[in-house]
Parts: structure tokens; sequence; C-alpha cells
């Protein structure tokens, strides 16, 4: 069964960007048939994520947020625009997982506003961040602004988009990423605990 993990950046409760993650995870569960659907709320880990970014360390449900992220077979993400791009929190999130962890992975980005003049935020803001994350990015990205709920248009889109995320996760991929043509694979956080790299081979690579 695939596992569909949605972030969620929405501040209020209840919020419009929670809501329309909803939409989008219940569209995408129908169209894969069937997928277990995990929720991360970012607004219950912005105390952990400022101690995440001082510390270098995760903890509690950050640490079990990362986790889930980085293990999905596939991401719902969701931001309130904020300043004409995605929110600071949302950002931090993704500023703390480790270089190479969405590597491969299927991604349906969305936005929520208040008028739809902000609706470049996905091909201006999410699109190239997630990119730069090596993820793999859905066509089709949902943007909501507050009149579009309960419209037809908005249904459309929500349709669509899950349409093409369900695609690109029901794809077998290598996860891993070929680097001098050595193909390293993600490792979950607790099995990089457990089997550390000595840092002499850090420095022996960062030397090379």
């Amino acid at each position: 069964m695939n596992r569909i993990v949605v972030v969620s950046a929405g501040l209020s409760v209840p919020s419009s960007t929670r809501l329309l993650a909803d939409r989008l995870a219940a569209a995408t569960t129908e169209a894969l048939a069937e997928a277990e659907v995990v929720h991360v709320e970012l607004r219950a880990l912005a105390h952990p994520l400022a101690d995440h970014l001082l510390t270098g360390f995760p903890h509690g449900e950050l640490a079990a947020a990362i986790e889930a992220v980085t293990s999905a077979d596939g991401l719902i993400v969701v931001s309130p625009v904020f300043s004409a791009s995605y929110s600071g929190l949302f950002k931090s999130f993704f500023d703390v997982l480790e270089p190479g962890a969405l590597d491969g992975t299927p991604v349906l980005i969305a936005a929520t506003g208040g008028t739809s003049r902000h609706s470049l935020v996905l091909d201006h803001a999410l699109r190239p961040l997630f990119s730069y994350l090596h993820a793999v990015v859905a066509p089709t990205g949902v943007y909501a602004a507050t009149d579009d709920f309960g419209t037809a248009g908005l249904d459309g889109r929500i349709q669509r988009a899950a349409g093409e995320f369900a695609a690109l996760v029901g794809k077998p991929a290598d996860r891993g990423v070929a680097t001098d043509d050595v193909m390293q694979v993600r490792r979950s956080t607790a099995e990089e605990f457990a089997d550390p790299t000595p840092f002499e081979e850090l420095l022996r690579n960062a030397s090379r």
C-alpha cells in the first residue's frame, strides 16, 4: 500500500490550507484506489523547528514528522501565501531535511491565499523549491483563493492534480542517487544514527 504524507502549514484552526490538503488527500486516495495517509501539521511543530535550527537535532514529534516525510511514497504539500511566497514555517521544515532526503519523491504542490493574484506562487516559489530538492513535482499544482472553495473549477483542478500525482506515486521508482557511478540509497534518520559514517571517511571524501 502506498503511503502518502500530507504536509500542511496553515496557522489558523480551522484552516483553509488544511481543508485544501484534506481534499487533495481524499482525491489522491480515490485515484490510487487505496493508500495510507499521514498528516503533518507544521503549526504544532513551530517551536521544535526553531530548536532544531539552533541545535541541529530534531526531537520528539518533529523527528517523527521528518521520518514520515522522508520515507513517504509521495508528498502533498500545502502552504498559505505570505508576501507572495510560501510561509516561513513551511520553508523552515524543508530546510531541516538532510540533503537528498526527497530525491525522486513524487510531490503534489498546493497553496491557499486571499485572492487569485497570488496563484503564481506555485510556479515561482513552490515548484523551484522542490525541483531544487530533486523531488518529482506533479505537472498540475492547485491554488485556492478564498472565493474558490465550493466551486466546480477548484474541484476539477483537484481531481486533475490528484490523478497526475497518483500516476507518479504508482510508478515503480528507484529512489537512489547516482554519484560517481555509485548508487547511494536514502536511509532513515534512525539508520543514520545506528550506522554513522566515520569522521575520517568524511574528511577523505571532502578532500577529494
